[in-house]
């Protein structure tokens, strides 16, 4: 079988425990134990915008993230969409552990920001890897506990009534996930439309990019095109939410 290049992630054609070497929770196995964990997974790719599950289901499965993005969401009350965080292949890259663990339904949906790749290990499969590998509990653990301060800042955004605080806070918390430092600030390039980023904001997508703009004529940021943002100082966003 045709093996996947690192610069070929979207590649279908590669060998599983090639993929599975780029989920960090699993980072601690070496080749052989990543190789027998990889005979037990099924990989998938999802289009932009597939949905991958939906709230209400019930979890019988592990995803892990190999290639892409994908939003974790639920709607609210009022049917508005609310975005929880977004995996990444280097920043929280896994979903339905937590849920299998205690046999639960989904209580969020998952959605493609991008073309994704998946790699799935069924209930059983997942048990046997905790019980063989406790290290690997461990990076389960500590990403918890991530997830938790990340749901922490989202609860904070929400709550602010400082519109200014709200989009300062949504750009710092992208920065950390997918912020690239260059000469000239640092880069974010976005996968997110107008609208998710409002979403992960408790913001409409116009007030969205009315405040955007608003940062760029304050220099603050500057805009490129609808897929890149770049920060200018990372201590005027800071300054935002005080």
């Amino acid at each position: 079988m045709k093996k996947c290049s690192p610069h070929n992630q979207n590649c279908l054609n590669c060998e599983n425990d090639y993929c599975l070497r780029t989920v960090p929770f699993l980072s601690s196995l070496d080749p052989h134990q990543l190789k027998e964990v990889s005979k037990g997974t099924v990989r998938r790719r999802y289009k932009k915008g597939e949905r991958i599950f939906s709230e209400g289901e019930t979890a019988r499965k592990l995803y892990m993230l190999c290639s892409g993005k994908v939003k974790i969401f639920r709607y609210t009350p009022d049917g508005k969409e609310l975005i929880l965080y977004i995996l990444s292949p280097n920043y929280f890259s896994f979903i339905g552990a937590f849920n299998l663990l205690k046999e639960t339904t989904f209580d969020f949906s998952a959605e493609a920001l991008e073309d994704t790749v998946l790699c799935t290990l069924d209930k059983h499969e997942f048990e046997n890897i905790i019980l063989k590998y406790p290290k690997v509990t461990l990076k389960i653990l500590e990403e918890a506990y991530d997830r938790i301060n990340k749901i922490e800042s989202l609860v904070y955004r929400l709550s602010t009534n400082n519109v200014d605080a709200k989009v300062a806070g949504l750009l710092l918390s992208l920065i950390k996930d997918f912020g690239v430092e260059a000469d000239d600030g640092i880069h974010l390039n976005m996968t997110m439309n107008r609208e998710e980023m409002g979403s992960y904001a408790g913001l409409t997508r116009e007030t969205m990019s009315r405040k955007l703009r608003s940062m760029q004529k304050q220099g603050l940021i500057e805009i490129q095109g609808n897929k890149k943002i770049i920060v200018k100082d990372i201590n005027d966003l800071n300054d935002m939410l005080l």
